[in-house]
């Protein structure tokens, strides 16, 4: 079957799927499936461009609330991870994943499904070592910090996912997996992007847990976005024993969703012709959030995951034959991911701006339907059982003093990872930058620029169709000369180029209601994104 691949989105779903028609008109190729690699941006209204950690001035609309209102339908199955720009507050309804809109699926905070036999597994969110071993206490209204740590990757996601035993057809990542880009055209890489050179010299480019994901799961595609550049790499895994038949990775990154740029790639995936045309869950992962459920944390507490280390009397997590057995039983061997979509926000409406809307915490019944059916706990309910009792405080009066601290760990104890990197320290003239601080960002201001009703017409600017070869293989390294030419040459998959906050009570939605050395800290902000025809560079 074909899937398309698409980058970071940044909300512009209309010229995401406007381009696959064109494709289909062009060139007769229809995708069956769309993957995004993170910063969707599934934005429904004022308040949840509040939720989105950018400075307000690029905060806009975009055009994912047609799709929210039943306006618009996505012609195309459309499955996604959670970057660092997202309406968290969003996103956060759906811990375990779940429909943000018809046919717009979301995979939660880690996740795997399958879909016409294709086995699909993502995580969301960037590595930050400060925040990698605490638990998911975060909610709105988020403050300064929160709205950033809320889409930093936890060690109990990579945890579950290192639980998964069965191969991985296809992963989806929002930032790299770390030395990725040592099995690749690295020369090519840093001609395109220079400043990412000390990065890559001493290998602190990516994240160290995608990286550690990588090597466990061994999948045979790994998607990724969030640098804004294209690059392919190859990467032959070693074997873990004799009998293990040797396992390689196809690694591709794409860049970001604007006109004249390689944001969307087609790739030939093998597939169940047998299966049906249904999203349905994979029963080994279910399984597994079953035997993790009891590790469930919401506490700002540096927690470390269970390991054969003497500390723990389980470690493995793993599930048997027997227990993905049960879960199928539970199921009647049905798969099918329920169409269970609900509103549970008021949809915006161009006529009648709401600029002073607040955010609140809710409960999605789709996670309320997911827990109950698996006998899972649903983290968002925990959270505000958590702040009643006191132990979650709304303020976050302690984060000052950590963020203070080196990026290497907490005052407590040190992070397995010595580094932190998913922002880089050069200077990337793409990007927004931005104290760490947020000092830059005031949450209580929304600048709303919807899109036009009308959207042009794009057929001009997404005009070139290239060959891409089939297997995406790479030499490493200076080896790589000669891989720009051989892609042009052969292959099958065809690409399409181109160039503070008041608290609010939790709110229960029933099925029926709408509702740096001078220079700042970057972070991971493209201003052409946001505003495409702003090229002025921010302070």
């Amino acid at each position: 079957m074909k899937v398309a691949v698409a980058g970071c989105c940044h909300g512009a779903l209309d010229k995401m799927y406007e381009t696959l028609e064109l494709l289909q008109r062009r060139h007769n190729v229809r995708p069956d499936l769309l993957l995004c690699c993170g910063d969707f941006q599934a934005v429904r209204n004022e308040a949840d461009l509040r939720c989105m950690a950018v400075p307000a001035k690029y905060r806009h609309m975009q055009t994912f609330y047609r799709y929210y209102s039943g306006e618009k339908k996505a012609p195309v199955l459309t499955v996604f991870i959670g970057g660092n720009h997202e309406a968290s507050n969003h996103l956060q309804e759906l811990p375990y994943g779940g429909w943000v809109a018809p046919n717009i699926y979301y995979l939660g905070y880690a996740g795997v499904v399958r879909f016409r036999g294709v086995r699909i597994g993502g995580i969301s969110g960037i590595f930050k070592s400060h925040d990698y071993r605490k638990g998911h206490f975060e909610c709105p209204p988020y403050n300064q910090q929160t709205i950033r740590s809320a889409y930093h990757v936890r060690n109990i996601e990579v945890f579950k996912l290192k639980q998964l035993k069965r191969p991985i057809d296809i992963f989806m990542s929002h930032d790299w997996p770390r030395s990725i880009y040592h099995y690749g055209n690295k020369k090519q890489l840093l001609k395109m992007k220079s400043f990412f050179r000390q990065e890559v010299e001493s290998n602190t480019l990516g994240s160290p847990a995608a990286s550690e994901l990588l090597q466990h799961l061994k999948p045979t595609y790994w998607f990724s976005a969030h640098l804004h550049v294209k690059f392919a790499a190859f990467m032959q895994h070693q074997a873990n024993s004799k009998e293990e038949l040797p396992k390689a990775t196809k690694f591709l990154a794409l860049d970001k969703c604007l006109p004249h740029r390689d944001f969307l790639q087609i790739i030939d995936i093998e597939h169940d012709p047998s299966a049906g045309d249904s999203l349905e869950y994979d029963a080994e992962w279910i399984a597994v959030l079953k035997a993790t459920n009891s590790l469930v944390n919401v506490t700002q507490s540096s927690w470390n995951v269970p390991e054969n280390n003497g500390l723990h009397a389980k470690w493995d997590y793993s599930v048997t034959e027997e227990a993905i057995k049960e879960v199928l039983e539970e199921l009647n061997h049905n798969l099918k991911i329920p169409c269970n979509f609900t509103l549970t926000a008021a949809c915006y409406d161009p006529s009648k701006p709401q600029k002073h809307v607040e955010p609140v915490h809710t409960i999605n019944p789709q996670t309320t339907e997911f827990c109950a059916q698996f006998g899972l706990t649903d983290i968002n309910d925990r959270i505000q059982q958590a702040k009643e009792e006191g132990s979650v405080r709304g303020e976050y009066e302690e984060e000052e003093e950590e963020e203070e601290m080196d990026s290497t760990g907490s005052a407590e104890e040190h992070s397995e990872y010595n580094t932190d990197n998913s922002g880089l320290s050069s200077i990337n003239p793409d990007e927004i930058m931005l104290d760490e601080e947020g000092g830059d960002e005031d949450l209580s201001t929304c600048s709303v620029d919807p899109s036009p009703d009308h959207p042009p017409d794009f057929s001009a600017s997404f005009s070139d169709i290239r060959i891409m070869p089939d297997s995406m293989a790479v030499s490493s390294d200076d080896a790589m000369d000669s891989t720009n030419e051989e892609l042009e040459k052969s292959g099958v998959s065809k690409q399409v180029e181109e160039k503070s906050l008041n608290e609010r009570p939790l709110k229960r939605i029933g099925g029926n209601e709408n509702g740096n050395s001078g220079i700042k800290k970057i972070k991971r902000r493209n201003q052409a994104i946001y505003a495409a025809e702003d090229e002025d560079k921010t302070e």
